[in-house]
């Protein structure tokens, strides 16, 4: 099966500054993904044309189950909180996970944000900025996968640092409940093998997805916990649009012949 996540910049492109809803449809199939984890996503606002952006990549991949999880609510610039499971009617922006196969279940989880403006240093800025962080969630699925189930976790971790991590880890600790194999994966804003050390997950992708044109980091990533392997190298993909790649790689699931232990016990 194909795992893949891509941080879809509400599906607006650099080269012409435009949200083309066909070329985004387009981005979304060629990833062939069977399970898609999506950030920075659109519903009803007027910068995408007032589209269902989860729906529209789940029609172009094929996906009868997704789930788009509100971080946001209302316009750009007239934002307020809206995480969590009852979800707002207004304009929204957030996260979503989509995928070809059956869902057992679904759940929405909640990370801590920081509260009020904190400092932070941008690269190639004199100074700090002071900042203030934005809500943040994940979405779980328990996927009925051809190769036995497999529970998915998307997400799209704040861009400060130090706080990232702790956000993570403490979205591994709540669902450590969750039956494994686990997959993480989204826009995590740490580079390298930040959030493998943080998880102790093992990296089932490891390629620069960000800045689009000339990537010298990664951002984006996807971990795996249980038997789960990959099968080919991940594959960070230029799609046309957003300011990030999308990734991409091809796993194994279950207990097969030829696991090294490595895997079948983290």
């Amino acid at each position: 099966m194909r795992l893949a996540t891509f941080n879809i910049l509400h599906g607006r492109s650099l080269r012409d500054g435009e949200v083309d809803l066909d070329r985004l449809a387009g981005a979304v199939r060629s990833l062939d993904a069977d399970v898609l984890g999506l950030q920075e996503v659109d519903r009803d606002q007027q910068r995408s044309h007032g589209a269902d952006l989860t729906a529209l990549a789940a029609e172009a991949m094929g996906a009868p189950e997704h789930r788009f999880i509100a971080t946001l609510a209302g316009a750009p610039g007239l934002w307020s909180a809206a995480t969590g499971e009852s979800q707002p009617q207004s304009a929204m922006y957030g996260i979503a996970l989509l995928s070809r196969y059956p869902v057992r279940s679904w759940r929405a989880i909640s990370l801590p944000a920081l509260r009020g403006q904190v400092p932070v240093v941008f690269p190639g800025a004199p100074g700090p900025t002071l900042v203030r962080d934005e809500p943040r969630a994940a979405v779980v699925a328990v996927v009925d996968a051809p190769e036995g189930p497999l529970t998915v976790v998307a997400t799209h971790l704040t861009f400060i640092p130090g706080w990232n991590t702790v956000q993570l880890k403490r979205l591994v600790r709540l669902v450590r409940d969750q039956p494994r194999p686990l997959v993480v994966m989204g826009d995590l804003n740490l580079e390298g093998d930040q959030p493998a050390r943080a998880t102790r997950m093992r990296a089932l992708a490891t390629a620069s997805t960000y800045p689009v044109s000339e990537p010298d980091r990664q951002l984006d990533h996807i971990l795996g916990s249980g038997p789960v392997r990959p099968r080919t190298d991940g594959a960070s993909l230029d799609l046309g649009l957003s300011d990030h790649r999308a990734l991409a790689v091809d796993v194994a699931v279950g207990r097969v012949d030829g696991l090294p232990a490595r895997w079948r016990s983290r």
